[in-house]
């Protein structure tokens, strides 16, 4: 796949939708150690909305329109910060653009780039702050690094990126949320930069998938 087109981005990001979907008890899980439990419910939930958002967009010819809508459906659906936050994933890099109707590799890096951006001037995290920032801060390094070689090794970079990113949350102590309230978080990994992490390894699956 050297190029995405708006009908491919619908299908992934409906790849996507299902992977989180699928993993809700596995959220539930690692959200159930340090915080409220409730965040594989609330992924879940938002990107069935975003699902149905997409279903019904019927031979769409604009890369991130598409985006827009998945992620307009989760910050209408999820409420609270991680629907702002996560709804932002697809929707802060996308609105606003002029319309496309395809993207290469470095316009999808570049996208997320901003969408990055959007995030973390909202939440005001950072990386070490255990949260989806130590997730997708890296992966969004790597598609930077690696859009040059094509969709499919960047985004292998970029969910391999984010996996260790997840992996580096265990060692940090949590500054947001319910979690920081618990006593000490070192050891159990943040179930955002979890959420992260399967959504890029998603996207990766996908473009794997019809390259």
């Amino acid at each position: 796949m050297e190029k995405m087109n708006a009908q491919q981005a619908k299908d992934m990001l409906l790849y996507v939708a299902d992977s989180i979907i699928e993993a809700k008890p596995m959220l539930t899980e690692v959200d159930s150690a340090i915080g409220d439990g409730d965040h594989g419910i609330g992924m879940a939930g938002g990107l069935k909305k975003a699902k149905d958002k997409l279903l019904k967009m019927e031979e769409p010819d604009d890369v991130y329109t598409v985006f827009a809508a998945a992620g307009k459906a989760m910050l209408m659906s999820m409420g609270g910060a991680s629907g702002v936050i996560f709804g932002s994933m697809f929707l802060g890099g996308a609105k606003g653009k002029e319309p496309v109707t395809e993207v290469g590799p470095e316009k999808f890096a570049d996208m997320m780039k901003s969408s990055l951006a959007v995030i973390k001037e909202r939440g005001k995290a950072e990386v070490g702050d255990k949260t989806m920032v130590d997730a997708l801060s890296p992966a969004v390094d790597a598609m930077l690094a690696y859009a040059g070689e094509g969709f499919v090794p960047m985004l292998d970079k970029a969910q391999e990126a984010a996996r260790c990113g997840m992996e580096s949350t265990k060692t940090f102590e949590a500054k947001f949320g319910r979690a920081k309230t618990q006593g000490t978080t070192i050891g159990f990994q943040d179930a955002g930069a979890t959420s992260v992490w399967i959504i890029v390894k998603a996207m990766y699956e996908y473009a794997a998938k019809v390259s």
